[in-house]
Protein backbone atom coordinates (compact mmCIF):
# COMPACT_ATOMS: atom_id res chain seq x y z
CA UNK A 1 0.00 0.00 0.00
CA UNK A 2 1.45 3.59 -0.91
CA UNK A 3 2.11 6.13 2.01
CA UNK A 4 -0.84 7.62 1.14
CA UNK A 5 -3.29 4.80 0.74
CA UNK A 6 -1.95 4.26 4.30
CA UNK A 7 -3.16 7.55 4.98
CA UNK A 8 -6.71 7.22 3.72
CA UNK A 9 -7.10 3.53 5.79
CA UNK A 10 -6.21 5.96 8.98
CA UNK A 11 -8.28 8.69 8.30
CA UNK A 12 -11.25 6.22 7.96
CA UNK A 13 -10.38 4.62 10.91
CA UNK A 14 -10.23 8.23 12.58
CA UNK A 15 -13.95 9.25 10.89
CA UNK A 16 -15.23 5.96 12.59
CA UNK A 17 -14.09 6.47 15.67
CA UNK A 18 -15.97 10.26 16.06
CA UNK A 19 -18.14 11.04 18.41
CA UNK A 20 -21.37 11.53 16.12
CA UNK A 21 -23.47 13.73 18.88
CA UNK A 22 -23.74 17.39 18.08
CA UNK A 23 -22.91 18.08 21.83
CA UNK A 24 -19.44 16.44 21.32
CA UNK A 25 -18.32 18.01 17.89
CA UNK A 26 -15.83 20.31 19.79
CA UNK A 27 -14.20 16.91 21.21
CA UNK A 28 -14.54 15.43 17.67
CA UNK A 29 -12.85 18.39 16.28
CA UNK A 30 -10.29 18.35 18.80
CA UNK A 31 -9.52 14.28 18.08
CA UNK A 32 -9.46 15.94 14.18
CA UNK A 33 -6.68 18.26 14.74
CA UNK A 34 -4.94 16.22 16.31
CA UNK A 35 -4.63 13.41 13.28
CA UNK A 36 -3.71 16.40 11.02
CA UNK A 37 -0.93 17.32 13.36
CA UNK A 38 0.72 14.37 12.81
CA UNK A 39 0.08 14.11 9.25
CA UNK A 40 1.43 17.09 8.24
CA UNK A 41 1.38 18.36 4.04
CA UNK A 42 -1.91 17.05 3.53
CA UNK A 43 -4.19 20.49 4.44
CA UNK A 44 -6.91 18.28 6.44
CA UNK A 45 -9.79 19.65 7.69
CA UNK A 46 -12.78 17.85 9.13
CA UNK A 47 -16.24 18.77 7.33
CA UNK A 48 -19.33 18.30 10.49
CA UNK A 49 -22.51 18.74 9.19
CA UNK A 50 -25.90 18.57 11.46
CA UNK A 51 -28.45 16.15 10.55
CA UNK A 52 -32.14 17.64 10.69
CA UNK A 53 -34.08 16.14 13.30
CA UNK A 54 -32.00 14.35 15.03
CA UNK A 55 -28.75 14.98 17.30
CA UNK A 56 -26.87 12.77 14.70
CA UNK A 57 -23.77 14.69 12.97
CA UNK A 58 -22.07 13.34 10.23
CA UNK A 59 -18.18 13.93 9.28
CA UNK A 60 -15.97 14.07 5.88
CA UNK A 61 -12.44 14.52 6.15
CA UNK A 62 -10.88 16.57 3.74
CA UNK A 63 -7.30 15.83 2.01
CA UNK A 64 -5.22 17.39 -0.29
CA UNK A 65 -3.69 14.70 -2.87
CA UNK A 66 -0.11 14.84 -3.57
CA UNK A 67 -0.92 13.87 -7.34
CA UNK A 68 -3.21 17.15 -7.12
CA UNK A 69 -6.69 17.89 -6.61
CA UNK A 70 -8.15 17.20 -2.93
CA UNK A 71 -9.84 13.94 -1.48
CA UNK A 72 -13.02 13.80 0.25
CA UNK A 73 -13.23 10.92 3.02
CA UNK A 74 -16.58 9.42 3.97
CA UNK A 75 -17.58 6.86 6.30
CA UNK A 76 -20.81 5.32 6.77
CA UNK A 77 -21.63 3.06 9.11
CA UNK A 78 -25.39 2.73 8.93
CA UNK A 79 -26.02 2.18 5.38
CA UNK A 80 -23.55 3.16 3.35
CA UNK A 81 -25.27 6.03 2.19
CA UNK A 82 -23.09 9.32 2.01
CA UNK A 83 -24.63 12.49 3.98
CA UNK A 84 -24.94 14.58 1.07
CA UNK A 85 -26.80 12.06 -0.67
CA UNK A 86 -29.14 10.54 2.12
CA UNK A 87 -30.04 14.48 3.28
CA UNK A 88 -31.28 15.59 0.16
CA UNK A 89 -34.35 13.70 0.94
CA UNK A 90 -34.26 13.64 4.15
CA UNK A 91 -37.46 13.19 6.31
CA UNK A 92 -36.56 15.51 8.76
CA UNK A 93 -35.29 17.98 6.57
CA UNK A 94 -38.51 20.28 6.92
CA UNK A 95 -39.13 19.39 11.24
CA UNK A 96 -39.60 22.04 13.47
CA UNK A 97 -39.48 19.84 16.90
CA UNK A 98 -38.86 16.18 18.34
CA UNK A 99 -40.93 15.67 21.59
CA UNK A 100 -40.10 12.35 22.83
CA UNK A 101 -41.28 10.33 20.04
CA UNK A 102 -43.32 12.48 18.59
CA UNK A 103 -41.62 14.41 15.32
CA UNK A 104 -43.25 18.12 14.36
CA UNK A 105 -43.01 19.77 10.88
CA UNK A 106 -43.24 23.19 10.21
CA UNK A 107 -46.35 22.70 8.16
CA UNK A 108 -48.18 20.89 11.02
CA UNK A 109 -46.90 23.41 13.70
CA UNK A 110 -48.31 26.09 11.09
CA UNK A 111 -51.63 24.66 11.48
CA UNK A 112 -51.44 23.76 15.02
CA UNK A 113 -50.89 27.46 16.10
CA UNK A 114 -54.33 28.23 14.36
CA UNK A 115 -55.47 26.45 17.65
CA UNK A 116 -53.21 27.73 19.97
CA UNK A 117 -55.39 29.69 22.89
CA UNK A 118 -53.51 29.55 25.88
CA UNK A 119 -52.30 32.71 27.35
CA UNK A 120 -50.41 31.46 30.31
CA UNK A 121 -47.48 29.95 28.49
CA UNK A 122 -45.45 30.79 25.16
CA UNK A 123 -46.04 29.59 22.00
CA UNK A 124 -43.21 27.16 22.23
CA UNK A 125 -44.44 25.69 25.40
CA UNK A 126 -47.77 25.47 24.18
CA UNK A 127 -46.79 23.65 20.56
CA UNK A 128 -44.59 20.96 22.94
CA UNK A 129 -47.79 20.82 25.39
CA UNK A 130 -49.62 19.11 22.18
CA UNK A 131 -46.58 16.92 21.26
CA UNK A 132 -46.90 15.56 24.41
CA UNK A 133 -50.53 15.10 24.40
CA UNK A 134 -49.68 13.18 20.80
CA UNK A 135 -47.37 11.36 22.65
CA UNK A 136 -50.27 9.80 24.69
CA UNK A 137 -53.17 9.76 21.99
CA UNK A 138 -50.49 8.33 19.29
CA UNK A 139 -51.60 4.20 19.92
CA UNK A 140 -55.05 4.88 20.37
CA UNK A 141 -57.23 3.13 17.59
CA UNK A 142 -60.16 3.41 19.08
CA UNK A 143 -62.65 5.08 16.59
CA UNK A 144 -63.50 8.81 17.70
CA UNK A 145 -67.36 8.89 17.76
CA UNK A 146 -69.79 11.70 15.91
CA UNK A 147 -70.68 13.13 18.35
CA UNK A 148 -66.94 14.03 20.09
CA UNK A 149 -66.30 15.08 15.83
CA UNK A 150 -68.67 17.10 15.65
CA UNK A 151 -68.20 19.28 19.31
CA UNK A 152 -64.27 19.08 18.05
CA UNK A 153 -65.31 20.83 14.13
CA UNK A 154 -67.97 23.52 16.20
CA UNK A 155 -65.25 24.24 18.60
CA UNK A 156 -62.87 24.99 15.90
CA UNK A 157 -65.34 27.09 13.79
CA UNK A 158 -66.47 28.55 16.73
CA UNK A 159 -63.14 30.07 17.79
CA UNK A 160 -62.63 31.36 14.04
CA UNK A 161 -65.74 32.93 13.56
CA UNK A 162 -66.54 30.37 10.64
CA UNK A 163 -70.81 30.32 11.37
CA UNK A 164 -71.98 28.69 8.26
CA UNK A 165 -70.47 26.62 5.88
CA UNK A 166 -69.64 29.83 3.12
CA UNK A 167 -67.47 31.00 5.44
CA UNK A 168 -65.71 27.21 6.53
CA UNK A 169 -65.06 26.58 3.18
CA UNK A 170 -63.50 29.90 2.42
CA UNK A 171 -61.59 29.44 5.05
CA UNK A 172 -60.03 26.30 3.73
CA UNK A 173 -59.24 27.85 0.29
CA UNK A 174 -57.50 30.38 1.88
CA UNK A 175 -55.50 28.04 4.13
CA UNK A 176 -55.24 25.75 0.90
CA UNK A 177 -56.46 22.84 2.90
CA UNK A 178 -59.02 20.00 1.54
CA UNK A 179 -62.15 18.91 3.21
CA UNK A 180 -60.03 15.32 3.58
CA UNK A 181 -57.65 17.56 5.45
CA UNK A 182 -59.64 19.22 8.16
CA UNK A 183 -61.90 16.01 8.55
CA UNK A 184 -58.41 14.21 9.59
CA UNK A 185 -57.13 17.52 11.17
CA UNK A 186 -60.39 17.85 13.58
CA UNK A 187 -60.19 13.58 14.14
CA UNK A 188 -56.90 14.82 15.79
CA UNK A 189 -58.68 17.33 17.88
CA UNK A 190 -61.30 15.25 18.73
CA UNK A 191 -59.20 12.71 19.77
CA UNK A 192 -56.72 15.01 22.06
CA UNK A 193 -60.20 16.56 23.65
CA UNK A 194 -61.09 13.58 24.44
CA UNK A 195 -57.64 12.59 25.88
CA UNK A 196 -57.69 15.26 28.07
CA UNK A 197 -61.06 14.61 29.66
CA UNK A 198 -59.95 11.48 30.65
CA UNK A 199 -57.02 12.43 32.37
CA UNK A 200 -59.06 15.11 34.22
CA UNK A 201 -61.14 12.88 35.26
CA UNK A 202 -58.78 10.59 36.43
CA UNK A 203 -56.79 13.40 38.26
CA UNK A 204 -59.39 15.41 39.76
CA UNK A 205 -60.34 13.55 42.88
CA UNK A 206 -56.63 13.44 44.41
CA UNK A 207 -56.18 17.12 43.03
CA UNK A 208 -59.07 18.10 45.37
CA UNK A 209 -58.23 16.13 48.26
CA UNK A 210 -54.65 17.42 48.12
CA UNK A 211 -55.66 21.36 48.72
CA UNK A 212 -59.53 21.64 48.70
CA UNK A 213 -58.38 25.08 49.77
CA UNK A 214 -57.83 25.71 46.74
CA UNK A 215 -61.38 24.84 45.13
CA UNK A 216 -63.33 26.84 47.69
CA UNK A 217 -66.02 29.42 45.94
CA UNK A 218 -64.92 33.29 47.14
CA UNK A 219 -66.61 36.47 46.72
CA UNK A 220 -64.03 38.95 47.12
CA UNK A 221 -63.60 42.73 45.86
CA UNK A 222 -60.22 44.37 44.83
CA UNK A 223 -58.71 47.16 43.98
CA UNK A 224 -55.69 47.58 41.42
CA UNK A 225 -53.69 50.40 40.58
CA UNK A 226 -50.53 52.63 41.21
CA UNK A 227 -49.56 53.08 45.31
CA UNK A 228 -50.88 56.50 45.31
CA UNK A 229 -54.37 56.16 43.94
CA UNK A 230 -54.62 53.23 46.66
CA UNK A 231 -53.79 55.59 49.63
CA UNK A 232 -56.83 55.41 52.24
CA UNK A 233 -58.68 53.21 50.43
CA UNK A 234 -57.79 49.59 52.44
CA UNK A 235 -59.96 51.34 55.09
CA UNK A 236 -62.64 51.99 52.84
CA UNK A 237 -62.53 48.34 51.66
CA UNK A 238 -63.02 47.37 55.76
CA UNK A 239 -66.46 49.40 56.11
CA UNK A 240 -67.47 47.45 52.70
CA UNK A 241 -67.60 44.33 55.21
CA UNK A 242 -70.34 46.28 57.50
CA UNK A 243 -72.30 48.43 55.13
CA UNK A 244 -72.04 46.55 51.87
CA UNK A 245 -70.86 47.43 48.67
CA UNK A 246 -72.63 50.44 48.61
CA UNK A 247 -70.07 52.05 51.04
CA UNK A 248 -67.36 52.11 48.19
CA UNK A 249 -66.54 55.09 45.92
CA UNK A 250 -65.37 54.67 42.60
CA UNK A 251 -62.19 53.54 42.35
CA UNK A 252 -61.37 57.04 39.73
CA UNK A 253 -57.93 57.80 38.91
CA UNK A 254 -55.73 54.84 37.17
CA UNK A 255 -57.04 52.53 39.84
CA UNK A 256 -59.70 49.92 39.03
CA UNK A 257 -61.91 47.88 41.35
CA UNK A 258 -63.31 44.15 40.72
CA UNK A 259 -66.07 42.39 42.53
CA UNK A 260 -66.20 38.77 41.75
CA UNK A 261 -66.95 35.56 43.10
CA UNK A 262 -63.93 33.01 41.93
CA UNK A 263 -62.41 29.65 42.83
CA UNK A 264 -59.65 30.85 45.28
CA UNK A 265 -56.96 29.51 43.67
CA UNK A 266 -57.87 31.97 40.51
CA UNK A 267 -57.87 35.37 42.72
CA UNK A 268 -55.34 37.32 43.44
CA UNK A 269 -52.40 35.76 45.26
CA UNK A 270 -52.71 37.97 48.42
CA UNK A 271 -56.22 37.36 48.39
CA UNK A 272 -56.45 33.39 48.11
CA UNK A 273 -56.12 32.26 51.52
CA UNK A 274 -57.96 35.47 53.34
CA UNK A 275 -60.72 34.83 56.09
CA UNK A 276 -64.01 36.77 55.07
CA UNK A 277 -63.38 40.33 56.57
CA UNK A 278 -59.73 40.38 56.36
CA UNK A 279 -58.60 43.40 54.63
CA UNK A 280 -55.45 42.66 52.29
CA UNK A 281 -53.03 45.38 51.20
CA UNK A 282 -52.08 47.67 49.72
CA UNK A 283 -49.35 45.09 48.82
CA UNK A 284 -47.16 45.31 45.34
CA UNK A 285 -46.90 42.89 42.92
CA UNK A 286 -46.44 42.98 39.30
CA UNK A 287 -45.47 46.41 38.53
CA UNK A 288 -48.70 47.72 40.36
CA UNK A 289 -50.46 47.68 44.09
CA UNK A 290 -53.87 45.52 45.20
CA UNK A 291 -55.85 46.40 48.18
CA UNK A 292 -58.48 43.84 48.66
CA UNK A 293 -60.95 41.97 51.03
CA UNK A 294 -62.51 38.76 51.00
CA UNK A 295 -66.69 38.98 51.59
CA UNK A 296 -67.69 35.47 51.69
CA UNK A 297 -65.72 32.08 51.32
CA UNK A 298 -68.11 29.02 50.74
CA UNK A 299 -66.11 25.65 51.71
CA UNK A 300 -65.26 23.38 48.77
CA UNK A 301 -67.21 20.17 48.41
CA UNK A 302 -66.49 17.28 45.91
CA UNK A 303 -69.54 18.32 43.35
CA UNK A 304 -69.20 17.79 39.65
CA UNK A 305 -68.79 21.07 39.23
CA UNK A 306 -65.97 21.70 41.92
CA UNK A 307 -64.20 18.30 40.47
CA UNK A 308 -64.13 20.01 36.63
CA UNK A 309 -62.21 23.14 37.55
CA UNK A 310 -60.03 20.32 40.04
CA UNK A 311 -59.70 18.27 36.84
CA UNK A 312 -58.25 21.29 34.70
CA UNK A 313 -56.19 22.55 37.67
CA UNK A 314 -54.47 18.90 37.90
CA UNK A 315 -54.28 18.46 34.18
CA UNK A 316 -52.19 21.61 33.16
CA UNK A 317 -49.99 20.36 36.19
CA UNK A 318 -49.38 17.39 35.05
CA UNK A 319 -48.67 18.99 31.55
CA UNK A 320 -45.68 20.81 33.04
CA UNK A 321 -44.29 18.01 34.93
CA UNK A 322 -44.63 15.94 31.66
CA UNK A 323 -42.92 19.47 29.58
CA UNK A 324 -40.19 19.53 32.24
CA UNK A 325 -39.32 15.68 31.97
CA UNK A 326 -39.34 15.34 27.63
CA UNK A 327 -36.86 15.12 26.03
CA UNK A 328 -36.98 18.80 23.47
CA UNK A 329 -35.08 19.37 20.67
CA UNK A 330 -35.44 22.80 18.52
CA UNK A 331 -34.36 22.04 14.54
CA UNK A 332 -33.73 25.75 13.68
CA UNK A 333 -30.99 24.92 11.53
Amino acid sequence: MSDFGAVLESGVRLLRGLPRRRAHVEQARRAAAEWAAGHPGLGAELVVDERPGTPVVDFDLLLEDPEGGTVALTAQADDGVPWLIDHSTHWAAGQLVTVDDVHLSVAQALTMIRSLSRRDVTPHEEIVDQCLILNEVGKDERPVSDEDLQAAADEFRRGRGLHDRAATLGWLAEMGMSLQQFETYITGVARRRSFRRRKEAELAAARLARNPEDFDRVHAVWITGPEDALAGRAAELAEVCHAGLAALSPAGGEAETTIAERWAFELPVPLRGASPGTVVGPVAGGGIFLAGVVLARTAASADERTLAAAGRVAFTEWLAERRRQASVEWHWS
